[in-house]
């Protein structure tokens, strides 16, 4: 009897001593490069060896009382170290090695088959789901994601039948969330659109290579770090992933070389049958990985993703990641957060059909709300300071919670003793400016001269219902991350109802430009050191260009007055021949509206005439004349 009870006994302990070591990790923040490594190493060892010995003694413990859902309760802690991982380090092998665990869970069906009356394994399968289904989004397999939705929504459903004294509240609002989330993000609605992650094959334009090759500033740094925030209210998220971190996060990693063309995997087989996997075997493929990862791809930069931060928090990780940057290194700051306590999108969103008074009342009521929830102006000596230094910040808290959920563009300046490329999405985004009285951060910078992105203060849309779009997620930040789909959105170009050679058309005007304008950089003489130093790296020269693209766009579309408010900025300047107006940048906006038939939504300047073809017509003139033609004739021409 004694024997019999070893293996269980032996596995239990196993089971015991791999938990403990799991609550040491489970809350270990993801920033920071140092972090735990070594607990990490010695938790991914105890359950390697769990799993292993469940494996070799499956039938000893199945007839000991094993069940199906423990099998799969120690797959998915496996899944979640795998992606705690990832989070931490950004390589996407450790991504891929979650979803492989999570996806043999369902596969194999460890949670289904369970006693009904179960609660503690239902919750567990409830969580199985809403973990899945994040590795899942942020890999893109968007058959999975549609699976495990409605296998999620049946079980809520299913939940709430059989344990009616059980309050489902919270896994309805996450199944809301995840429908809310793919019914907004392009990758569902629109099949055919390129990924937002970095592909050599299509963001790599050959024209513009050797360039980039031979370009080589004074300094040069690498991109190895990123701090990706954002805190708005009633914004679209899944989980803690909010949908512009989501793109944001995606657009700053590398494409595996065949993943973007086999979303859908097939079904594993045998012997061309689809594979049963209800059986007792708990053994996962743990090589699969392998063929679903690129080793020739370079390394994603680390990122730290934070949702709804406090000030002290951000600056906190702001701190260590600076602290641990390598040298000649620079760090990405991506924040996006709205500039007011109790700011509404829908009041912020400009259509380019509206007329000059209505344009004035929007700017006149939102000025007013601007004076009515500005903070109290800070005084020395009885004397007002800037009122623009004190009242220009970005609100991380919530409603009504006071200045501790000010942050104000000089708490960056600390951190500018080390590069920094800044990304500021905020209808209070332009105070990180200088203004002609003072230095805020451009200008201000301790050792360093920052790299700034600047958004418009308000989105704008031809059509309309542009209040009702501006609620799924920032414009700016989608010109960045999805330059032609941000454009049909601001134009009311349906894509998903698109010819695909329209849109493969309509991607290769903009390929074409984006490789014009990435030699014009490598060529200018003009082009500031700060853009200089980071032309070389991939991800980042490709936000540079997107954004030229996107400060083009909104130019031509916004109306000839009053325009400020709509365009993004950068600072220090680009150079002029890639300014808004300049005729490179401006006839790649007009070639790809007049192939998608919107230009009448644009305000381009009438063609200029070319000083030959304006001889030509003095000659013809002074001809006519003197053929003694009719003068009516001559003013014809």
């Amino acid at each position: 009897m004694a024997e019999d009870d070893a293996v269980p006994n032996s596995f239990r302990a196993l089971v015991d001593s791999a938990d403990r070591k799991f609550a040491r990790v489970r809350d270990f923040p993801s920033y920071g490069r140092a972090q735990g490594q070594r607990y990490f190493h010695k938790v991914f060892k105890a359950y390697m060896t769990l799993w292993k010995y469940q494996q070799e003694n499956r039938a000893q413990l199945v007839k000991a009382g094993l069940n199906r859902w423990e099998i799969g309760e120690i797959a998915g802690r496996i899944g979640q170290l795998y992606f705690g991982q990832y989070m931490r380090t950004s390589e996407a092998r450790f991504l891929v090695e979650s979803y492989v665990f999570y996806e043999a869970i369902l596969k194999r069906r460890y949670f289904e088959g369970c006693e009904v009356k179960d609660l503690r394994v239902r919750f567990k399968e409830l969580r199985f789901y809403a973990r899945f289904l994040l590795v899942s989004l942020i890999l893109n397999r968007t058959e999975t994601v549609k699976l495990v939705v409605e296998k999620l929504r049946a079980l809520v459903d299913d939940c709430k039948a059989n344990f009616r004294e059980t309050n489902f509240k919270e896994w309805k609002l996450v199944v809301q969330e995840i429908l809310c989330f793919i019914n907004i993000d392009t990758n569902f609605t629109i099949p055919s659109s390129r990924p937002f992650r970095y592909c050599a094959m299509l963001d790599s334009h050959p024209n513009s290579a050797p360039y980039v090759l031979r370009f080589h500033a004074e300094k040069v740094l690498k991109f190895r770090d990123a701090v990706l925030m954002s805190y708005h209210r009633n914004e679209v998220k899944f989980a803690e992933l909010t949908l512009d971190a989501y793109r944001m996060l995606q657009c700053l990693e590398w494409e595996p070389s065949g993943s973007f063309y086999q979303k859908h995997p097939a079904e594993p087989k045998e012997n061309c049958v689809a594979a049963d996997y209800s059986g007792a075997s708990g053994l996962i493929d743990m090589n699969l990985a392998a063929d679903m990862t690129d080793p020739t791809l370079p390394p994603n930069p680390r990122k730290a993703i934070l949702y709804r931060p406090s000030v002290t928090h951000l600056i906190a990780v702001m701190a260590t990641i600076c602290e641990e940057l390598p040298p000649e290194s620079i760090m990405l700051v991506y924040l996006s957060a709205s500039g007011k306590p109790g700011h509404i999108n829908a009041s912020k969103v400009e259509t380019s059909g509206g007329s000059r008074q209505t344009r004035k009342s929007m700017l006149a009521s939102h000025n007013s709300l601007e004076q009515n929830c500005s903070a109290p102006k800070p005084h020395i000596n009885g004397v007002k300071e800037s009122s623009d230094y004190y009242d220009n910040y970005l609100w991380l808290g919530p409603k009504g919670n006071g200045g501790s959920s000010n942050l104000y563009p000089g708490d960056i300046i600390p951190f500018t003793r080390r590069p920094l490329f800044m990304i500021i999405d905020s209808d209070s985004s332009h105070a990180f400016k200088a203004s002609v009285s003072y230095l805020v951060l451009h200008g201000a910078e301790r050792g360093e001269k920052a790299a700034l992105l600047l958004s418009p203060l308000r989105p704008i849309f031809k059509d309309p219902s542009g209040a009702v779009i501006s609620q799924k997620g920032s414009q700016f930040t989608f010109f960045l991350t999805a330059p032609l789909q941000a454009f049909c959105q601001m134009v009311g170009f349906s894509l998903s109802d698109s010819d695909m050679e329209v849109i493969n058309a309509a991607e290769s005007i903009l390929s074409a430009s984006f490789s014009e304008w990435e030699v014009i950089l490598c060529k200018s003489p003009s082009l500031d050191l700060v853009w200089a130093q980071v032309l070389s790296d991939p991800f980042l020269r490709r936000l540079i260009v997107r954004f030229i693209f996107c400060r083009a766009a909104l130019s031509a579309i916004c109306p000839p007055e009053g325009s400020d408010p709509f365009l993004p900025l950068c600072l220090p300047q680009l150079p002029n021949s890639l300014s808004p107006k300049s005729d490179v940048v401006q006839s790649s906006v007009s070639r790809l509206a007049d192939h998608l038939k919107v230009s009448n939504c644009f305000h381009f300047p009438a063609p200029r005439v070319s000083t030959q073809v304006k001889d030509f017509l003095s000659t013809q003139r002074y001809m006519i004349a003197e053929w003694g033609l009719s003068q009516s004739i001559v003013e014809g021409i």
